[in-house]
């Protein structure tokens, strides 16, 4: 569910598996690898979702940071931990 009242996605697990592994392979492809740090930017979507089980399948530590942040929080956060990718 997202953030609005009746905004709603349905998704089989079988559909949320062939994007998490298409996704881990995008973030592969980037250079992304087990140990290194993501940051994710992203509102309340299913997409959101499927770069945190990417990560997660390929060993990558994430941080989310929520929409509504402000570009300078953002980049504060980014700083802080070092991450090696940011997903928006």
């Amino acid at each position: 569910e997202g953030n609005e009242p009746g905004d709603s996605t349905k998704i089989t697990y079988r559909e949320l598996l062939h994007k998490v592994c298409q996704f881990a392979n995008v973030l592969r492809s980037q250079g992304v690898k087990k140990g290194d740090r993501v940051s994710i930017y992203l509102p309340m979507i299913l997409e959101l979702v499927v770069a945190m089980l990417a990560c997660a399948r390929i060993g990558a530590l994430h941080s989310v940071v929520f929409a509504g942040f402000s570009a300078d929080s953002l980049c504060e956060r980014i700083l802080d931990c070092s991450c090696s990718l940011l997903i928006t």
